[in-house]
């Protein structure tokens, strides 16, 4: 069988450029193309991509997030209003975006106020304050605000006629509900009366540690 030479002295003609070329410097490109060095493009990876598989989603040992442990909510200054309907006494709150829902209970507060102290942690200089909360100022009458008991709530804003708004919201985003009511046992003397002072809050009956 005959060999072939090895083309020291030959030319060779581009099939990219058509320009002539020394054929020893010659390449064979992936498409079966014969170019000189200096034309040579390498396969674009993405004519033949590798295939990736899905990223995994599902871990293999999962557990239940913890239920969030409910919190006291700051609210405003003065942030009750008491309300006359119908023979009836009811007091609307605000508190913006509360994201409470209807039937919840929740237990209303005063200011947190220091009643102890003693040492606390491994300086003894640092004093662990123990608290409690003041009492909610009475309003034209009403004064089982702070029940300890807290009071099942209904959202929105009630007036003297009894029309309920604020109670539902097509955006919570934009137009979150800002008002919940709830109806109180004690028998008010004026309608449409705001207070409660500063450093109110709103939260569960029953606090827990975190």
């Amino acid at each position: 069988m005959g060999v072939f030479a090895r083309g020291k002295r030959a030319l060779s003609i581009s099939d990219r450029s058509g320009m002539r070329f020394p054929y020893t410097e010659m390449v064979r490109e992936w498409n079966g193309s014969l170019v000189h060095y200096s034309e040579y493009e390498a396969k674009q990876p993405q004519l033949q991509p590798k295939p990736v598989g899905s990223d995994p989603q599902a871990l293999q040992n999962p557990r239940v997030q913890a239920e969030a442990t409910a919190q006291l909510i700051l609210l405003e200054n003065n942030p009750f209003e008491v309300i006359i309907y119908s023979g009836d006494t009811y007091v609307n709150v605000y508190s913006l975006d509360h994201q409470r829902a209807a039937g919840s209970k929740v237990r209303l507060r005063g200011p947190a106020q220091v009643v102890s102290s003693g040492p606390g942690g491994d300086d003894q200089a640092d004093a662990l304050n123990l608290q409690s909360f003041a009492p909610i100022n009475t309003i034209v009458g009403v004064t089982d605000i702070d029940s300890a008991n807290g009071f099942t709530i209904a959202l929105g804003k009630i007036d003297a006629n009894g029309t309920v708004t604020g109670a539902t919201t097509s955006d919570v985003l934009t137009n979150p509900i800002n008002y919940f009511y709830f109806q109180s046992s004690g028998t008010a003397s004026t309608s449409g009366v705001k207070g409660g002072g500063a450093n109110c809050s709103a939260g569960p009956v029953t606090l827990k540690a975190i």
